[in-house]
């Protein structure tokens, strides 16, 4: 499976997100995603994608230190998601014990998600094999192309161990296109560098100099060129850097467009 979707911060604007769902259905998105954050709730900008583009499937990224699945699961009813198009990548936050935190968690999710594809969100190398033995799939963020075929690995090494087919391997690649591509994607990184200890270590594991993980692509040849490095995974999420208004949404989409 190799698929590409589009992705963008959670508190879009209905009157932005439903036509941006609709031009991407159009473009060959196969999936419309949204990152769960304090300020707003992911699932239910994935609301406003649904019903505008019925076609394609629907994907969030969450913490389980904000919302319990019990929690995940009254959402998903209360905004009338049909489980079946849906992904929920699930991440440990702020977790003292991360690792402990999604093994434990993985039971209390299926039972309260049935239906729902569970994706653990990873970064590390531990992360990444407990995706590959338990979950149905794992979501990268703030990789490089390189850095993400040496996380592919560890999932399907964790997958060997277990004696099951390694799952679909999605990530986030931040992405802005235009005269100010470097800015945004610079303000956008430094953002998450300082964010928690959890993301500093894998900053500082990538090596990588400041302002450079993801793309800030001058043109669409270059913005296409540059996501196709990105072999490591089965669903590219194009995560958009751009104004949140439906022309600048829509330019973004155009641009990387499958």
């Amino acid at each position: 499976m190799v698929s590409r979707g589009f992705g963008v911060a959670a508190g879009l604007d209905a009157d932005v997100a439903a036509p941006l769902a609709a031009r991407c259905a159009e473009l060959g998105y196969d999936s419309m995603w949204s990152n769960d954050t304090p300020l707003a709730l992911g699932l239910e900008t994935v609301a406003a994608f649904s019903g505008a583009a019925s076609a394609l499937d629907l994907g969030v990224t969450m913490a389980v230190d904000r919302h319990s699945p019990a929690e995940i699961a009254d959402q998903i009813d209360r905004f009338g998601l049909d489980r079946a198009r849906l992904w929920i990548g699930i991440g440990a936050g702020v977790s003292a014990k991360p690792l402990t935190a999604m093994r434990e968690a993985e039971p209390e999710l299926r039972s309260a998600l049935p239906g729902v594809r569970l994706v653990l969100a990873a970064m590390g190398p531990k992360m990444c094999a407990l995706a590959g033995e338990r979950y149905d799939g794992v979501f990268f963020n703030w990789m490089t192309p390189e850095f993400a075929a040496s996380a592919r690995e560890h999932v399907e090494a964790g997958a060997r161990e277990a004696g099951r087919e390694p799952p679909p391997v999605c990530g986030y690649v931040r992405t802005a296109v235009g005269p100010d591509a470097a800015d945004r994607l610079a303000k956008e990184e430094g953002f998450y560098r300082n964010l928690h200890d959890w993301y500093a270590a894998h900053f500082e594991r990538l090596g990588e100099p400041e302002g450079t993980v993801g793309i800030a692509a001058a043109s669409r040849d270059e913005a296409q060129a540059t996501l196709g490095a990105y072999k490591a995974l089965d669903v590219t999420v194009v995560r958009a850097l751009a104004s949140a208004n439906v022309e600048a949404m829509t330019a973004l989409a155009e641009a990387t467009a499958p």
